[in-house]
């Protein structure tokens, strides 16, 4: 699937609410902080979704994109999601697509930086980037919007804060781990962050 990120494309109509097809009470924080009340966001608890929805795509566009026609399918609401990827450079792009169950799926974050640092361990390149693609359905069209952030692997886990696998990764030009940046911090720079402006740049215009 190739990403087209969009651009002077008008809306002709007002964007008030959306929903966020995510569990994730951190993503759901992390993404609220950074549209600063552009645009009110249900959960998916919120509109009573309580489905498990699948993530069976071999892409982060395919996965975002499987998740907002989901909720939009049978909701019939304006919606979005996300999928983000841990991408390094020595592991071949991994663990990329399948970072939220890296180590199986349990989905549990700790096994998933454990195995990354295991097969880290000896290799001297420690490139790597965080990606997120946002899938946003608005009237039943779609719109694919992407963030990415470079930087580094640790060699052990620092930082108490953020979530997966922030505590292993330096982004450049820093010497904290995302999980010692604080939120506000973080929300200035990360993938996720960069990929929401361009979204909500896109809703909010006319």
């Amino acid at each position: 699937m190739s990403l087209k990120i969009q651009k002077n494309i008008n809306i002709y109509f007002k964007v008030e609410n959306l929903v966020f097809a995510t569990n994730n009470l951190h993503k759901l924080q992390e993404v609220k902080a950074i549209l600063d009340g552009k645009v009110q966001i249900q959960s998916l608890s919120e509109i009573g979704c309580l489905d498990e929805i699948p993530e069976t795509a071999d892409t982060l566009e395919g996965n975002a994109l499987l998740k907002a026609k989901f909720v939009y399918d049978r909701f019939q609401l304006d919606c979005f999601a996300d999928d983000t990827g841990l991408e390094i450079e020595a592991l071949g792009g991994e663990p990329g697509v399948f970072s939220a169950r890296y180590a199986g799926l349990e989905h549990d974050s700790y096994k998933n930086r454990m195995k990354v640092l295991r097969l880290m361990e000896q290799q001297t390149n420690r490139k790597a980037q965080f990606r997120t693609v946002i899938a946003l359905i608005l009237q039943g069209k779609e719109y694919l919007f992407e963030g990415k952030v470079e930087g580094v692997i640790t060699r052990e886990p620092r930082g108490e804060g953020g979530f997966g696998y922030d505590s292993i990764f330096v982004p450049n030009g820093y010497e904290q781990t995302f999980a010692e940046l604080s939120a506000e911090q973080k929300n200035q720079i990360s993938h996720r962050a960069h990929a929401v402006k361009k979204f909500a740049d896109f809703i909010v215009s006319r």
